[in-house]
């Protein structure tokens, strides 16, 4: 189970789909910066097999993977995000295996946003996005957010 991640400025949602195999489905997940005043938002995202690197988002930016189940239920990615200028972080799931899950991400796309108030998710099929999460306060030295 490789990821491949990228980076660009663009996250259309794609079609809806009705409900694949998810097994050999290709999953995409989509981490963008939300936040307002062009402040950088730090991502660092992992899996128990990839460390898919640190980036440095700017606002309407996003770093973004995909990849395939593993067998057995066992993928799991997690993220760690940051906002220096605003001294918050969050470190949180962004892909783990839950039917929810796959009917919020329209069984192909998970598109996770940081916004001021904390990190949301798309509903894809509703086209609307579900607070997740708010923001813990608290500076983090960025060049030691090794995340485990």
């Amino acid at each position: 189970m490789a990821a491949n991640p990228s980076t660009s400025t663009s996250s259309a949602p794609p079609p809806i789909k009705d409900q694949p195999n998810s097994l050999f489905s290709t999953w995409h997940v989509h981490v963008v910066n939300g936040l307002s005043n062009n402040k950088i938002l730090f991502v660092h995202c992992k899996s128990a097999d990839d460390d898919l690197g640190e980036h440095n988002l700017t606002v309407g930016s996003e770093t973004q993977w995909h990849f395939r189940l593993a067998a057995f239920g066992r993928t799991l990615f997690f993220c760690f995000m940051a906002s220096e200028s605003d001294h918050v972080h969050v470190r949180l799931d962004v892909f783990w295996e839950d039917k929810g899950l796959f009917r919020l991400c329209n069984w192909q796309s998970c598109i996770w946003t940081a916004r001021d108030d904390g990190i949301y998710l798309k509903n894809v099929p509703d086209n609307h996005d579900v607070f997740v999460h708010g923001w813990e306060m608290g500076s983090v030295l960025l060049a030691n957010s090794t995340i485990v």
